[in-house]
């Protein structure tokens, strides 16, 4: 992963706030992992949606930035395909299509035991701006 890249994502306040763990990223992908805690979960004992997306999101802005070009988000669905209890959930996200304005992705979120528990794809729009120092 480059410098500019882990430095740029290390500012993600809400991440970290969320004990996600950026593991690694390259060009057009990029891996992260969550460890579940009481706060991740809802009122039936599962992990939260919002947890969920929070985490595929993560990989996917790091992804899509992954160029070393600043990309925004401007549309992003999820599928949540079966509960997720943890302990530890883990994104993935791979560049689909990328061009000079436009990047589609497709996140995974996997639990510990490999099942796969939401699934979503996002774009991006790609702007002229170098990643903030």
């Amino acid at each position: 992963m480059s410098p500019a890249l882990r430095a740029f994502f290390h500012n993600d306040r809400f991440a970290r706030h969320n004990g996600i763990e950026l593991l690694d990223a390259g060009p057009g992908w990029a891996t992260a992992q969550m460890t579940v805690a009481d706060h991740h979960l809802n009122a039936a004992d599962v992990v939260h949606g919002g947890a969920l997306f929070t985490l595929a999101d993560l990989v996917f802005a790091v992804a899509s930035n992954s160029h070393g070009r600043l990309a925004l988000g401007i549309n992003v669905s999820i599928s949540y395909l079966k509960a997720a209890r943890g302990p530890t959930l883990t994104a993935d996200a791979k560049e689909v299509s990328c061009n000079s304005k436009l990047g589609t992705y497709t996140m995974e979120v996997r639990e510990a035991t490999g099942d796969l528990v939401a699934l979503a794809q996002g774009t991006v729009f790609r702007k002229d701006t170098p990643l903030p120092a």
